[in-house]
């Protein structure tokens, strides 16, 4: 019955080995792509793979620390997990889909399903924190570029760290981030898609902890509310660039920013699809008093790191 009865399985030496296999080509796709990134023809040049490392040490690090918190989190509850299996892909803008941590069964205490939820985001954000405010402060404030660039995505507690460790930047210019701070911004963009709270993601576990059945409604509103989110984001660039002037192939491209969360939005609703609940149910209605306002801040977390646009292109000057 209870999860806490029996202790969880070690994970399968085939299992650990594949996590590890996996997590050596993502340090590597990561550090591709952070060299590419670095603006040279040649990522294998030396000095650009010190700007991938620079980019890929971090980020591997963000997302070790979230996924061992969970796992961390599932053994203390003797919750059968695997080890983390993280999934390269040596492509720009991240290097990496993430990774997943596979639960064969189900979750059957609410107070288990918090802390094994809450655990992963809180963990990782214990790391991107630090490798963020390193990299704002080692980044520069300089001219916009010229040419056509990116626009990484603005959350308030991203704005706020910019603000407060680098002062109001004037118009025309923009802080140019260094490797290391653009992982750490990759950490909260992470975070912030983990915590959605729906279906059976991070923000749906602690939302289900937190409100029980009535999540169930909570999420199915959540992921409906995607479609026109996608719809308002890139009609927002979109008509904002059509009206600067921009045309063409330009112009199209400022209606992208909305695709992010309109794949999502067919994630979530293939993985409802997929089950006859929203989220499983849990055997109990327990949650520890304590327990309840971790799941409130972990909950508002997904507040301070919502970006509208999570990466934009900058049309040229």
């Amino acid at each position: 019955m209870s999860d806490s009865l029996s202790p969880a399985p070690a994970p399968a030496p085939r299992s650990v080995a594949l996590s590890a296999s996996l997590f050596v080509l993502t340090f590597l796709s990561t550090s591709y792509v952070g060299a590419l990134e670095a603006g040279s023809s040649d990522p294998f040049h030396g000095g650009q793979l010190v700007r991938g490392f620079a980019y890929s040490i971090p980020l591997m690090a963000i997302l070790l620390s979230h996924e061992l918190g969970h796992y961390i989190a599932a053994r203390i509850h003797r919750v059968p997990a695997s080890p983390p299996f993280f999934v390269p892909m040596p492509f720009p803008p991240l290097g990496t889909m993430g990774a997943v941590i596979l639960m064969p069964g189900r979750i059957a205490r609410r107070n288990a399903l918090l802390d094994i939820g809450a655990a992963g985001p809180l963990a990782g954000m214990a790391v991107a924190l630090p490798v963020l405010i390193y990299g704002i402060v080692h980044s520069p404030v300089g001219p916009e570029p010229l040419g056509a660039g990116a626009q990484e995505g603005r959350s308030l507690l991203y704005m706020a760290l910019l603000y407060l460790l680098k002062g109001p930047i004037p118009a025309g210019q923009d802080i140019l981030l260094s490797p290391t701070a653009f992982a750490g911004w990759a950490g909260l963009l992470v975070t912030m898609i983990n915590l959605i709270p729906a279906a059976q993601l991070d923000g749906g576990h602690v939302a289900y902890a937190l409100f029980g059945e009535r999540q169930e409604r909570y999420s199915r509103r959540v992921r409906a509310l995607l479609l026109p989110l996608a719809v308002a984001v890139a009609l927002y660039y979109g008509l904002s660039a059509y009206f600067a002037g921009i045309r063409g192939d330009a112009l199209s491209g400022q209606f992208a920013p909305g695709t992010a969360w309109l794949v999502w939005w067919v994630v979530l609703r293939f993985v409802a699809r997929s089950g006859r609940h929203e989220h499983p149910p849990t055997d109990d209605t327990t949650l520890s008093p304590r327990r309840k306002w971790v799941a409130r801040l972990t909950l508002a977390l997904f507040v301070l790191l919502f970006m509208p646009a999570w990466l934009r292109d900058l049309p040229a000057h």
